[in-house]
């Protein structure tokens, strides 16, 4: 019997994925497939249904050219028919920016995608390719690809630094579906600091802006793990310094994330307390109204949390130091090494409640979920007075973990890919609002039957 490994309940897709949803939400790009007939369509399908019902942006979805090679162009080679295939795009299509995109496929049989882009960047056509195919990773590496090719090949070179100027990533477009919300938050904070601010992916930025990129003060990545590879390249070509932080959700993440972009820029210390300090008013007297009911109906929950390292660092962070929840195991899908495990496990065990979670990291949600049912199981079985039964309990994570939920009688919220049971507009958790926005849903959950 021969041995092998499969995952179970994928929280992503490949690296070609990621990079059709990374172009398709950046303003008025057109992503060219360079891949077999099938990619496209099957990608569409599973953001439409793991993007709560997001199918794609300009040019998306079922809606992305495509070469379509087949047995002649793996055996020949597909450089001309993709030739064809930008030509026509280009006449059939309106774009402010055209990005080709290889497959794992074409990269095997080593198409020259340059020889096919360098004649049209040397026409001004707004066109570069980054080198996708899936085999290089899963969605998020995918994120990263596209970044690290825009500012190698697209994002223009200079020594004039705006002292005032930002750029934003780390927040994956519809691998989170809340990706719109989260950024846009984070940039209206980052605006309130007196910031002009270039998040590449909202419905406010422009290829003029994202083409004017390099001349940035300082990227900020909001990821500890995403798009750390596109930020060490824009240093390298652009000499423009990073600062990596978790994703702020709630005060008391988003508080630190302002004073240390703050410091980062070396802004007024004054103004950044003055947003701060407005910011925790306007949050705690919008909470407030609740508090009553939070107490007298026992709100309070024990919680698992299961997702990317964003989601799951920041909602476990929000539930334990702003919410008051109890988290208890902590499930992580993303691949991580050794490294930066033990970096997001030191992390999670200097919460300020003094809470220490159970985390469990591994891609295969089914074992995830395995490993959080017999950590219940222990606990229904201690006997004696004070007992703790760990109930009532939540499940935040996705559709794919509505059956745990149930099987613990806890109640349920998908937030982190995929999500099927809702439809995402421009909801979202980041921030003070964010945090705010992330109450509302928990305590809907709970007393929607109500």
């Amino acid at each position: 019997m021969s041995d092998y490994n499969f995952i179970e309940r994928p929280r992503y897709t490949c690296a070609l994925g990621g990079a059709i949803a990374a172009v398709s939400a950046l303003p008025k790009a057109v992503p060219i497939l360079h891949a077999p007939p099938g990619c496209a369509g099957n990608f569409a399908w599973t953001q439409a249904g793991g993007a709560g019902l997001q199918v794609g942006g300009y040019c998306g979805g079922l809606s992305i050219p495509g070469s379509n090679i087949q047995e002649r162009e793996v055996v020949f080679g597909g450089a001309e028919r993709l030739a064809e295939e930008v030509r026509h795009t280009l006449e059939l299509m309106r774009g402010d920016l055209y990005v080709i995109l290889t497959s794992c496929v074409t990269e095997v049989i080593g198409d020259d995608i340059g020889s096919v882009v360098r004649p049209l960047q040397e026409q001004s056509v707004p066109i570069f390719f980054a080198e996708t195919g899936g085999f290089r990773g899963n969605s998020y590496q995918g994120y990263d690809l596209v970044l690290q090719s825009l500012f190698k090949d697209f994002v223009v070179k200079t020594e004039k630094k705006q002292l005032r100027s930002v750029n934003l990533w780390g927040i994956t477009p519809f691998i989170d579906v809340f990706w719109r919300g989260n950024i846009e938050n984070i940039r209206r904070l980052l605006e309130k600091l007196e910031l002009t601010v270039n998040s590449f992916f909202t419905v406010d930025d422009s290829v003029d802006g994202i083409r004017a990129a390099g001349g940035a003060a300082l990227n900020i990545v909001v990821s500890e793990v995403f798009g750390l590879g596109a930020a060490r390249l824009a240093q390298e070509v652009h000499d423009t310094p990073y600062l990596s932080t978790p994703l702020p959700v709630g005060p008391a993440a988003t508080n630190a994330f302002l004073r240390q972009v703050g410091e980062a820029l070396d802004l007024d210390p004054a103004l950044v307390e003055e947003v701060i300090q407005y910011e925790n008013k306007r949050y705690y007297s919008l909470l407030e109204p609740l508090a009553d009911c939070f107490n007298d109906l026992d709100l309070q929950r024990y919680a698992v949390i299961i997702g990317d390292t964003n989601y799951a660092v920041a909602l476990t962070r929000f539930l334990g130091d702003d919410l008051g929840w109890l988290p208890e195991v902590v499930g992580i899908t993303d691949i991580l090494d050794e490294e930066q495990q033990a970096s997001i496990t030191g992390r999670l065990s200097k919460l300020d409640s003094g809470l220490s979670p159970n985390l469990i990291f591994h891609t295969d949600g089914s074992a995830i979920a395995a490993a959080v049912r017999e950590h219940w199981a222990g606990s229904q079985s201690q006997a004696g007075k004070y007992a703790n039964p760990l109930n009532p309990s939540f499940v935040i994570g996705s559709a794919l973990d509505r059956e745990l939920a149930r099987e613990l009688g806890a109640g349920h919220l998908s937030v982190s890919f995929p999500v099927a049971n809702r439809a995402v507009i421009g909801r979202g958790y980041t921030g003070y609002n964010g945090g705010l926005t992330l109450i509302e849903d928990l305590i809907s959950t709970i007393i929607a039957g109500r």
